[in-house]
């Protein structure tokens, strides 16, 4: 069999946008930097429509184009010859755009990073829906589609996109070698590293066999205390950990941007998940397909992912 030629390898649109402080929202800058990379080293080719802020460090080989994902038509030339999109950042007004504009173009197959949103969303009027809004259209438009729930992203704290715990902690540790935060002693939130989400969406982008599927990209719950004790490792320095009040990270994290449906879910997931973890953790580990399964490799953990960092945090 010949190799593929360059125009015949599969050519995948991934965007990204801002970072959003909003519930459920994740870094899709920083994810798809690691997607990019792991597709072209896959043999494939990346083009990345992506907003202002999120136009550098991409990996040599991939094409960048500026513009945003909610506004679909002014970029409609960055569709041109799609195979797939990763399509993160969308939002419901102008996600049938998107969705035209896919198809128009020839693209197959869709994979949307979306969030644990909608199993919540669906309880309410569909006017009021947003996650559950973007998946009921992809489902809708005939494409091949794979929804992406993942749980918070490691990398959120970078790119300052959700969940609010850790957000400003690089700004505490480098002045004054310590944390302050609600929930200190007995929270928990699940985070999965960005590079091994970006591996679960090489395998939605590329395998055939998950069509139809949600896939749950979770890592499991991981303690606010491990996570400082991971960071202080990593710059080789102790850390002052304070627990405060609910009420005083509120008024911290209100003050750095963040809204309170943001802040509210971000308090809730630390006491519920310290409550119920071992509940949670089974949970997660009885997804399938896991994400090991996944990926074909042990998840990266937090440990990694903080020495990768330590620099953030010096």
């Amino acid at each position: 069999m010949r190799p593929r030629t360059p125009e015949t390898r599969r050519l995948h649109l991934l965007t990204a946008v801002g970072a959003r402080k909003a519930a459920g929202s994740s870094p899709t800058g920083i994810v798809g930097r690691h997607l990019a990379r792991q597709l072209l080293a896959a043999g494939d080719r990346v083009r990345v429509l992506a907003e202002p802020g999120q136009l550098d460090g991409w990996p040599a080989g991939a094409e960048v184009v500026e513009g945003s994902i909610t506004r679909p038509r002014e970029s409609a030339e960055s569709f041109t010859g799609v195979t797939c999109v990763f399509l993160a950042g969308a939002v419901p007004a102008t996600v049938g755009d998107v969705l035209d504009l896919a198809k128009d173009a020839g693209a197959r197959r869709i994979v949307v990073l979306s969030s644990h949103g909608p199993e919540y969303e669906e309880a309410y009027p569909p006017e009021t829906w947003f996650w559950l809004a973007i998946e009921r259209a992809v489902e809708r438009s005939g494409l091949a589609w794979t929804h992406l729930r993942p749980s918070a992203v490691m990398g959120a704290a970078i790119e300052g996109t959700y969940p609010a715990t850790g957000s400003d902690w690089s700004e505490t540790i480098r002045t004054e070698s310590t944390v302050r935060e609600a929930f200190l002693n007995e929270g928990h939130y699940p985070f999965i590293h960005e590079a091994d989400l970006a591996a679960v969406a090489v395998a939605a982008l590329r395998n055939e066999g998950h069509p139809g599927a949600v896939l749950e990209a979770v890592g499991l719950p991981i303690s606010t205390r491990s996570r400082v004790a991971s960071i202080a490792r990593a710059i080789a320095r102790p850390l002052t950990a304070t627990e405060v009040s609910p009420d005083t990270s509120r008024t911290t994290w209100r003050q750095r941007g963040w809204p309170d449906d943001g802040i509210d879910v971000t308090l809730y997931a630390l006491e519920e998940y310290g409550a119920r973890l071992d509940e949670l953790t089974r949970w997660t580990l009885d997804q399938r397909p896991s994400v090991r399964d996944l990926i074909g490799r042990p998840l990266r953990d937090f440990d990694s992912w903080a020495a990768e960092h330590a620099d953030h945090f010096r």
